[in-house]
């Protein structure tokens, strides 16, 4: 299943790009994106703004958004290792690789992410990729909740840079 989000930041890319890059700040994403039950394992980035850095997030999260005839294949929870491995800037933009994959259910998104400054000073923040469940009869029913838990942390994920980038 192809997997298309788009997030819209209130800044610059320098800016978006240096809140990606902080380790305060993924911890605290991912902590906030999660919900209360959630636990965070790993934040862990490294590299650079300037050449390149890598983001590398593992969380447990509650399975509350999978639909409760599908939670059989995941469980109660779910450990999620994100991926991220950004290049440098070149052009206004910045590209890099994202890998999501959920430990304990059979599904996995790999795909690309982009930085990319708009006309009016805001930053658009895209992941295109593509969404897999290895699960015999069930797997598009198993894509396409994780899509719709994929794009809600996303979005979860946007609210909470908005929020860093805003506060005073």
């Amino acid at each position: 299943m192809h997997l298309s989000v788009d997030l819209h930041y209130p800044a610059g890319l320098d800016d978006v790009t240096r809140m990606l890059a902080s380790e305060a700040f993924v911890r605290w994403r991912a902590q906030r994106t999660g919900g209360p039950q959630s636990l965070v394992d790993l934040a862990d980035v490294t590299g650079s703004v300037d050449e390149g850095f890598s983001v590398v997030v593992r969380r447990t999260l509650p399975t509350d958004q999978i639909p409760a005839h599908l939670r059989a294949f995941v469980g109660n929870a779910l450990e999620v290792r994100q991926a991220e491995v950004w290049e440098p800037a070149t052009d206004g933009r910045r590209r890099g690789t994202v890998s999501l994959e959920i430990t304990g259910a059979p599904v996995r998104m790999t795909g690309t992410v982009s930085l990319e400054q708009l006309p009016d000073g805001r930053t658009r923040h895209s992941y295109e990729g593509e969404l897999k469940a290895t699960v015999p009869l069930f797997a598009a029913a198993v894509e396409e909740a994780a899509a719709g838990a994929v794009r809600a942390t996303l979005e979860s994920e946007e609210q909470a840079g908005v929020e860093w980038l805003t506060a005073p």
